[in-house]
């Protein structure tokens, strides 16, 4: 009877076991065994297993890719500010951002301390010694340094320009240059007449008034341009200057408030004036003051 219990005993456990895997054995096939990985993952495809590494990675390329835009875009690299701005020129241009930018072909002077601004040819460059003047005084009005007590006031020169621009490499001859020159406050251009007297005066203070009989000056064109948001009056003046040693093209702007005399001048030899008149109309045309 003992045996018989034995027997029956052990076949039991035999089943008991043998049941017991083969219900393991069927868990791990449906939800996979967490040591091997499921059955279903061991027969995906590789493009099934890669998949969330390939959905992580194209995040990343984009997110690098945007980053990379933004900063080509801040830089201007390869001019591609420029051209997106170019698109909508006028937008640019209104937002001031061609001071950064150049728009359309044309860079803009900004002068925030005398209150003017116009625009250039994005190709010119400023004039280092006007540049250099301008960083100088500006250092010497910023000085904590006392004067020496035997120091005695300079003239300013008020005829020197205040900015300058023209063609790298070029002599000279072909720039644009802003006087700001220092006046009474009741001082008037309306003064001197209209249109066509500003244009006959301003030529014969250039020729030195018959002085120098060799300087010849033509009056081309004046005209007189109005902003009525500055209350400010623009006299848009061409002319020419000959002598036996040069011929030149002028274009100019005067305009005057709050006791300043502001003159844009814009010089070309007259052999270079075809090539350059269209921008020289646009430089004069921008000119305006901005406070």
């Amino acid at each position: 009877m003992a045996l018989q219990c034995n027997f029956i005993s052990n076949t039991l456990n035999r089943f008991r076991t043998t049941h017991c895997c083969s219900q393991q054995q069927q868990r791990e096939e449906e939800h996979g065994n967490p040591l091997l990985g499921s059955s279903s993952s061991s027969s995906s495809s590789p493009a099934e297993q890669f998949a969330p590494l390939a959905n992580r990675f194209q995040r990343r390329l984009l997110v690098g890719v945007g980053s990379a835009s933004l900063v080509a875009v801040g830089a201007n690299f390869a001019g591609i500010t420029s051209f997106l701005l170019g698109l909508s020129p006028e937008n640019g241009r209104n937002l001031k951002l061609d001071v950064l930018y150049p728009v359309g072909g044309y860079s803009r002077c900004l002068d925030t301390r005398e209150g003017f601004e116009f625009i250039y040819p994005a190709n010119w460059a400023g004039d280092q010694t006007v540049l250099y003047r301008a960083a100088k005084k500006r250092e010497l009005e910023l000085s904590l340094d006392p004067p020496a007590l035997n120091a005695t006031p300079k003239r300013s020169n008020f005829s020197e320009p205040v900015v300058a621009f023209g063609p790298p490499g070029s002599t000279g001859e072909l720039n644009v240059s802003v006087i700001v020159s220092p006046v009474a406050q009741d001082f008037s251009i309306e003064a001197f007449g209209g249109p066509e007297e500003v244009g006959e005066a301003v030529v014969r203070t250039i020729t030195g008034s018959g002085q120098r009989p060799e300087v010849k000056g033509t009056l081309i064109r004046s005209s007189l341009r109005e902003d009525s948001l500055r209350n400010a009056k623009y006299y848009e003046i061409e002319f020419r200057v000959e002598s036996p040693s040069f011929r030149r093209h002028n274009v100019a702007v005067c305009c005057a408030r709050h006791g300043k005399l502001f003159t844009l001048n814009a010089q070309a030899p007259e052999s270079a004036w075809p090539r350059v008149k269209s921008d020289f109309y646009r430089i004069v045309d921008s000119f305006s003051l901005t406070a």
